[in-house]
């Protein structure tokens, strides 16, 4: 099968495709032979050396796909032959064929191409446990988003505002903010220009946000505590700008806030499971409705996978970047 390996750590023109041995799966698992793969910005990061996989893994980037099953290994559940699927993967999405463990797979949603499918995964897991289990948002709270018009921000915002919370977003451009706007922020912050700590509290009435969910870390860390009402959670899912920052515990304690964050790809399956069992029930029903969707900036043939990587990491993007096999 063709599949896309990084020959080296380095910058997009180390992905190069090759040929390499179609995978067989393993015991709870399926084949499925891939339509589409997203890109994201963890893919940037193993690219560049810094992100390797979990133990086991195959290194062939990608973490998210969609596609038909071509196989199913022992133990794998009620998936047959045929059956059109999307699927969180640890790794092995940038490739003709690719394993997926059985309970991290979902239908491809009623009325979704295979595009569309493949750019569910990685962000809207991703958005679904970190702000609707660990943020624990609800109807009538206040959501910020920080990276509002990337894959991330583009679900976090449309799934908050779906749900029934307030939105506010950033993001680095006239553009940018206008898309997050679009998607359903009441007021999205041009980082560059405005002050977001600010700017939320004057909408909120003096009183900050319930929850925070935050991409870049380091240098925003503190100004997250600051824009939270109390009571307030700040979950942390990415470090953009760096892994280390100061707090003042005091305020903490005193505003009884929640700090927290997590990672997916390493998790055992049984989470990811667990997970993927959450979004099928009450994110599914959102797709079929139409309320919600996956954006699509692009999408790049499997062999221009380079292309994609180089377009990732300038930013111009406004949602999602997709491999398209086939």
């Amino acid at each position: 099968m063709i599949a896309i390996e990084i020959r080296e750590p380095g910058e997009p023109d180390v992905l190069v495709p090759v040929d390499r041995p179609t995978p067989t799966p393993g015991d709870g698992e399926v084949l499925i032979k891939v339509a589409a793969a997203g890109v994201n910005r963890p893919d940037v990061f193993q690219r560049r050396g810094r992100y390797p996989p979990p133990p086991g893994v195959s290194d062939i980037p990608g973490l998210e796909v969609a596609g038909t099953i071509d196989r199913v290994g022992p133990n794998a559940g009620a998936f047959r032959v045929g059956d059109a699927v999307c699927a969180l993967v640890a790794g092995g999405g940038y490739a003709a064929y690719c394993t997926a463990p059985a309970p991290q797979c979902l239908p491809v949603p009623r009325g979704f191409d295979m595009t569309l499918a493949a750019a569910i995964p990685e962000t809207y897991f991703t958005v679904w446990t970190n702000v609707f289990e660990r943020g624990r948002l609800h109807a009538g709270e206040s959501l910020l988003v920080h990276g509002g018009s990337s894959g991330i921000g583009t679900t976090a915002i449309q799934l908050a505002k779906a749900r029934g919370a307030r939105v506010f977003a950033t993001a680095g451009s006239a553009e940018k903010c206008a898309a997050c706007e679009r998607l359903g922020a009441e007021r999205a912050i041009n980082y560059r220009a405005e002050d977001f700590v600010a700017l939320v509290k004057q909408a909120t009435g003096g009183r900050g946000v319930d929850v925070v969910l935050d991409i870049i870390g380091g240098e925003y860390f503190a100004r997250n505590i600051d824009a939270l009402a109390i009571e307030g959670r700040l979950v942390e899912i990415a470090t953009l700008s760096g892994v280390k920052a100061e707090v003042n515990i005091q305020t903490v304690m005193q505003r009884r806030l929640t700090i927290t964050g997590s990672t997916l790809r390493a998790r055992p399956i049984a989470d990811k499971g667990a997970i993927a069992a959450a979004v099928h029930r009450e994110v599914w029903p959102l797709f079929e409705s139409g309320a919600v969707k996956p954006i699509i900036f692009q999408t790049f043939p499997l062999r221009e996978a380079a292309a994609a990587h180089r377009l990732m990491e300038s930013s111009a993007h406004i949602g999602k970047i997709v491999l398209t096999i086939g």
